[in-house]
């Protein structure tokens, strides 16, 4: 077993964090991905929330173009077609990030109770989480 686990914190506006905490949002549609092997997504309910209120285990990702994207998750997307075109305007390629397991905190966490210096990601930001015993995720339960 790896001695850390890389996780991303992931910036959603808060109607799509909080589709997704209810299982009505099954993807989240990204310009760019992880270049790393991503295990866990902290959902981060961007402006006005700023709050980490969960998380979420990947199923898969698919790269493709935003109109194979559309017709493909249109149904799960938790998005207007106007709203992902705009998303997607002068794009070639995007992803599509299929959501496995979504657990919701039962307390919104801020991050600055655990990253010094926490700056919002416009897109994303990699965390390693130590797999001990002392890991600040630990005393989150996560």
């Amino acid at each position: 077993m790896k001695d850390t686990l890389t996780s991303v914190i992931l910036s959603i506006k808060p109607i799509y964090a909080q589709a997704i905490i209810e299982g009505t949002k099954k993807v989240e549609f990204r310009k760019k991905i992880f270049k790393r092997e991503v295990e866990k997504i902290f959902i981060y309910s961007s402006t006005p929330k700023k709050m980490m209120i969960g998380y979420f285990t990947i199923l898969d990702i698919v790269e493709d173009t935003p109109i194979n994207l559309w017709n493909e998750f249109k149904e799960v997307g938790g998005i207007s077609e106007k709203d992902f075109f705009e998303y997607y305007k002068n794009v070639e390629k995007g992803f599509s990030i299929k959501i496995n397991e979504v657990v919701k905190f039962e307390k919104e966490i801020d991050p600055e109770d655990f990253i010094e210096e926490f700056c919002a990601p416009q897109s994303y930001i990699y965390i390693e989480e130590k797999t001990t015993a002392n890991s600040g995720f630990k005393k989150l339960g996560v």
